[in-house]
C-alpha cells in the first residue's frame, strides 16, 4: 500500500503503524517522519498525541476537525479499549451522553483532553491485567472507517458495577443498563468470576435479580453468583449510603437503588 492511499484507508493511526507501511515499500523511518512532520504542517493530518495521528477529510480546516473518539482511544496504547459508561454508548445503550470516553489499558497513561472531548485511561483490575485481552469480553469492531476496540455488554455491566464512578453513578448505571434487551448472562458470570471481587458478583446477582423477568434470569444464573457473593454484610455503595440489607446478596442496598428513586414522578409542589 502506498503512503497516500494509507491516509484514506486508516483515518487514525499511529507512528508505528505509518512506519509498518512506508518501510514495507522501500523508504527509511527517517524519511517517514519527513513525510508525518510534512503531512501535519499542510493540514492534511493532525496529531492528537505524540505518536497517534488523524486524517483530516478534504475541505475541513485542519484547526476545526475533530477526530472520532473511539477511533483514537483504540490507538492510545496497544491494548488500550473503550470500555464503562463510554462502551455501553458505543453500543447505543448509554442514558446520556457524554464527551468523556474512558478506555481500559494495562499500563498507566495520562489523560488526553482533545478539542472537546476528553479521553480518560483506567488501569486494568490487577486480576485481569495480565490476562488475554484483558480478562476477555473484548471486540473489535468496524466503525466511522476505522476499527474500534471495545467491550461487550455483558463486560460492561460487570465493569460500571464494578467501578460505578465511571459509569455515571447508580442512576445512569440502571437507566443505561435497562436499554439492553438481551444480554449473555453465561458470559456475565464468567467475567465476574474472574474479576474476583465478591462485592462486585453481589452487586451483579442483586442486578439481575431485580431484572429477573426483563432478562430471561434463571435461578442457576442467581445461584451461579450468590455461591460468590460476600461470606459478610458489605455496603452497595462505597460511601455507605444508608439503605436496607438485601440477606440474599450479604448486600446493604440504598434506598434509592432499592426502590430506583429516580422513577418516582415529579411533585412540582
Amino acid at each position: 500500500m502506498k503512503f497516500s492511499q494509507f491516509f484514506h484507508t486508516v483515518p487514525v493511526f499511529t507512528h508505528a503503524e505509518a512506519v509498518r507501511v512506508h518501510t514495507a515499500g522501500g523508504a527509511s523511518e527517517r524519511t517517514t517522519n519527513n513525510l508525518l512532520a510534512h503531512h501535519v504542517r499542510t493540514g492534511r493530518l493532525v496529531r492528537v498525541r505524540r505518536g497517534v495521528y488523524a486524517t483530516v477529510p478534504h475541505g475541513v480546516a485542519p484547526d476545526r476537525f475533530t477526530p472520532d473518539p473511539y477511533l483514537v482511544a483504540t490507538k492510545l496504547a496497544g491494548d488500550s479499549t473503550v470500555a464503562y459508561h463510554a462502551a455501553l454508548e458505543f453500543h447505543g445503550r448509554a442514558y446520556s451522553t457524554w464527551r468523556r470516553f474512558h478506555y481500559l489499558t494495562a499500563r498507566r497513561a495520562r489523560p488526553l483532553r482533545y478539542r472537546d472531548f476528553e479521553l480518560i485511561p483506567v488501569l486494568a483490575p490487577a486480576a485481569v491485567r495480565s490476562l488475554p485481552d484483558l480478562g476477555g469480553g473484548v471486540v473489535e469492531r468496524p466503525y466511522a472507517g476505522g476499527t474500534v476496540r471495545v467491550t461487550t455488554l455483558e463486560r460492561a455491566l460487570v465493569d460500571v458495577l464494578d467501578a460505578p464512578d465511571h459509569g455515571g453513578g447508580w442512576e445512569e448505571i440502571w437507566r443505561s443498563l435497562e436499554l439492553v434487551e438481551f444480554f449473555d448472562l453465561d458470559a456475565v458470570i464468567d467475567y465476574a468470576h474472574t474479576l474476583g471481587s465478591s462485592i462486585t458478583v453481589a452487586r451483579v446477582g442483586y442486578f439481575l435479580e431485580q431484572h429477573r423477568d426483563e432478562l430471561m434470569v434463571e435461578a442457576r444464573h442467581l445461584d451461579a453468583l450468590r455461591a460468590h457473593a460476600p461470606s459478610q454484610v458489605r455496603y452497595f455503595d462505597s460511601k455507605r449510603a444508608t439503605g436496607r440489607l438485601v440477606a440474599g446478596w450479604n448486600l446493604v442496598v440504598p434506598d434509592a437503588v432499592l426502590n430506583k428513586a429516580w422513577e418516582e414522578p415529579f411533585d412540582a409542589d
